[in-house]
């Protein structure tokens, strides 16, 4: 599922560095809208229901698939569909999403631009489900380093019902597993490994 992809542009501006250049730029709600469908569509808006089909368009940033009679809008057909939550706070979301390298909680995001923890919540997961790829082949090319290691604390310091039997240390047993794959100069992924076997 397709979340923003490419590059944020507004008219010949460069892509943007930090989010006081986005907020300079797009201050109201129609503004991001605007750039949202210039990033998705660049001029030429596609039916998410079905891509061959003309195109009518509705007030309040609606359109009208001609074949199905179904009404969309920029946000249909990504991980932001059925969403009421404003473009912009959206946008500020994904920055924040993504300048933190070992992630922000929902408490966090939710103060920093101004919405509940739940809605928190929603948000980060659908962040998470938009740049899910389930294929590495289209992620991954050229040169690619792959490793392993195992996650979790010593079998002794967890809960009494927790402990694995007859693991000793920190045996493998009482780890996850856990590949990673990096591409030199490109992408990571890394994928737990569930059916792991001590060969």
């Amino acid at each position: 599922m397709p979340i923003f992809g490419g590059k944020i542009k507004k008219n010949n501006m460069s892509e943007f560095k930090n989010l006081s250049d986005l907020t300079a730029t797009l201050s109201s709600e129609q503004d991001f809208i605007n750039c949202f469908e210039k990033l998705r569509w660049n001029g030429k808006i596609i039916s998410p229901f079905d891509p061959n089909s003309k195109v009518y368009k509705c007030a309040n940033n609606q359109y009208r698939c001609k074949n199905t009679g179904k009404y969309f809008n920029v946000k249909t057909g990504t991980a932001l569909e059925n969403s009421n939550m404003p473009l912009r706070k959206w946008f500020l979301a994904l920055s924040l999403f993504s300048f933190h390298k070992k992630g922000i909680s929902s408490y966090q995001l939710a103060r920093y631009i101004g919405i509940t923890q739940k809605s928190a919540w929603f948000v980060l997961h659908r962040l998470r489900r938009g740049f899910f790829c389930p294929t590495f082949e289209t992620m991954l090319k050229n040169s690619v380093e792959i490793d392993e290691t195992f996650i979790g604390g010593k079998n002794k310091n967890r809960h009494w019902d927790k402990k694995v039997p007859h693991s000793q240390g920190r045996s493998w047993k009482d780890k996850m597993p856990v590949l990673g794959m990096l591409e030199r100069g490109g992408n990571l992924i890394t994928q737990v490994v569930y059916n792991w076997t001590n060969s």
